[in-house]
């Protein structure tokens, strides 16, 4: 396994609508390990292939304890139900760093994706692991958390993300 670098703000691919994975293979499941590796040591707690510079719909996620890890490695996810009731949790982004912001999102989601082996599944999620997999699966429709709050709060986040990356990068 290995680390790949998170694609930052406002790198054009985060904007992209990624492509169905058409077949999986063992590069495929790779991509996926590698993903798992990359969002641990970040550390998060979800990352689509975008945000790697692969747009392809492939997410990883676990919204587990660190005691007790739920690693979900999802090919070509979609919501296929959501719940009229709606919640609001804080989310950040590994691609937008060191910025949060309170997101209102359906409170309970269906999502079906393809597993490692091809096999087709079906997951009811609710709490953090239903926010989690609306944002990543946001990633791949080329949708950022910052497009779910009020452009006065995306700019200032905007801003200031950009102003650390410059700072980060010695030219602030």
């Amino acid at each position: 396994m290995a680390l790949i670098p998170i694609i930052l703000i406002p790198d054009p691919v985060l904007r992209k609508v990624a492509s169905p994975v058409a077949e999986i293979t063992d590069g495929t499941r790779q991509l996926l390990d590698d993903m798992a590796e990359t969002m641990y040591d970040a550390p998060g707690i979800g990352l689509a292939a975008p945000q790697v510079n692969i747009s392809e719909r492939i997410i990883v996620m676990d919204c587990g304890r660190d005691e007790e890890p739920e690693l979900y490695k999802m090919i070509n996810p979609e919501i296929i139900a959501s719940s009229q009731e709606r919640s609001v949790l804080e989310e950040g982004c590994l691609s937008i760093p060191n910025q949060t912001a309170d997101v209102e999102r359906p409170a309970h989601v269906d999502v079906r994706y393809l597993d490692v082996d091809g096999n087709e599944q079906m997951l009811h999620c609710e709490g953090l692991l239903a926010a989690c997999v609306q944002h990543e699966i946001d990633h791949l429709d080329g949708v950022l958390f910052i497009d779910h709050i009020s452009r006065l709060k995306r700019d200032m986040i905007v801003r200031k993300a950009l102003k650390d990356l410059r700072h980060a990068a010695g030219r602030g």
